[in-house]
């Protein structure tokens, strides 16, 4: 009889355990280069690591190719909500933005799943939801967030200017706040908060006391996310994903970013779940928070929505990365490096971009090797004529996709 009650006992908590639901949450904390994070090693933001892991990431593309990419705002939250860089997503800078909304945010792939998913954003600047996201516009297909709490900058009654910007530090503070209460109260299934001030005192005081000030009180809006989420999941079924990252590093003084200097190259990335080898491999990317969010939460990517992402998960099994192209002659030779020699590699070619115009891509199954092999050539003869060439290398736990162009 005590082995029948065990049984149930055991049968009931396995019930229990499968029934925690999952949600995710990622702040983007603008423009606080990575040496700066571990010198101050702030609390909350190291808190966070301490349950799962922190590394060095990097954004702006790859330097002299063809997704290079300025390291500017805007520009950051887009590579990571698309897990793509300037040369699908289109926003080449903070004003006049017109983002090729072919390439789905997380926001739009969260929408389109089967099973509901409550969305939020949390920020001061509405261009983060009507336009980086697209809410409401065709090309979106109407996305909607559920709880929307920005658009302090334009609330010139409640947050009248300031000296030295500081109304900006005002608006991250009401953001923090309503970002904290909604998560406990709500529990949206994915949310974005946006912490913009950390940028405005590089650009105003560069490297120094001040700039370093404003880290730290931004690290203690961060542990606001941060103790709503602990509260969720001490209260509630609930196993919550949190991503703490920043868009763009600085220059050597502090003030400026854009360009690709290591420093304003140089990104970060801390998150509460535990990471595998790719984490640390040294090609960690801010395009990756995405597909790890996505592998997380269990969303279903479409095939040609997903072979566009320049990013791969973090979190979970992967086979391959760093895809490498060396054209020679008529041929052009694939290379990778492996962490799973067992799997195999399909090689798929396409010979233009249909996507960009939204339109599906004409794919062609070149072969299948096996991973171990770390790189296979293609004869170029083998495939319709172009100019311009897409690979897609897929495995059983993560895809790599790289262009090319003769």
């Amino acid at each position: 009889m005590k082995t029948l009650c065990y049984f149930f006992l055991f049968c009931f908590c396995c019930i229990h355990l499968a029934a925690k639901s999952r949600k995710a949450v990622f702040v983007i904390v603008d423009g606080v280069p990575a040496d700066q994070i571990e010198r101050l090693h702030t609390p909350a933001v190291f808190d966070i690591a301490s349950k799962g892991a922190y590394g060095r990431a990097y954004t702006g593309g790859e330097i002299g190719g063809y997704s290079q990419t300025p390291t500017i705002s805007a520009i950051g939250y887009t590579n990571l909500l698309t897990s793509t860089w300037f040369n699908k997503h289109n926003v080449g800078g903070n004003s006049n933005l017109k983002p090729n909304y072919n390439y789905w945010t997380l926001f739009r792939i969260a929408k389109e799943q089967p099973q509901p998913c409550k969305t939020a954003v949390y920020s001061s600047w509405t261009d983060n939801r009507t336009v980086l996201l697209g809410e409401g516009k065709e090309e979106t297909n109407r996305l909607k967030i559920d709880i929307v709490k920005d658009g302090y900058d334009l609330d010139t009654i409640r947050f009248p200017h300031k000296e030295k910007d500081l109304h900006v530090f005002d608006y991250d503070e009401k953001v923090s706040l309503e970002a904290s209460k909604s998560i406990r109260e709500d529990a949206p299934d994915l949310s974005w908060v946006y912490l913009w001030y950390t940028d405005d005192a590089g650009h105003i005081a560069g490297n120094g006391v001040y700039f370093d000030e404003y880290v730290r009180k931004a690290d203690a809006q961060v542990a606001r996310i941060w103790e709503a989420v602990k509260y969720r999941e001490a209260n509630f079924d609930e196993e919550w994903m949190v991503v703490v990252t920043t868009d763009h590093g600085r220059t050597e003084n502090g003030h400026g970013h854009g360009g690709q200097s290591l420093r304003e190259r140089t990104t970060w990335i801390s998150t509460n779940l535990p990471v595998n080898d790719y984490f640390n491999s040294g090609r960690l990317a801010i395009t990756d928070i995405a597909p790890s969010i996505c592998r997380f939460m269990g969303f279903e990517v479409p095939r040609d929505v997903l072979w566009e992402q320049d990013g791969m998960p973090f979190i979970g099994d992967v086979d391959i990365c760093g895809l490498q192209t060396s054209p020679y002659d008529q041929s052009v030779e694939l290379s990778w490096d492996c962490f799973s020699e067992k799997a195999g590699v399909t090689v798929y070619a396409a010979c233009g971009n249909k996507f960009k115009n939204g339109q599906p891509d004409e794919w062609i199954k070149v072969a299948v090797v096996p991973a171990a092999a770390r790189k296979y050539r293609v004869d170029l003869t083998s495939l319709p004529r172009s100019d311009f060439y897409k690979f897609v290398l897929v495995t059983p736990n993560n895809h790599l996709n790289r262009w090319l162009k003769r």
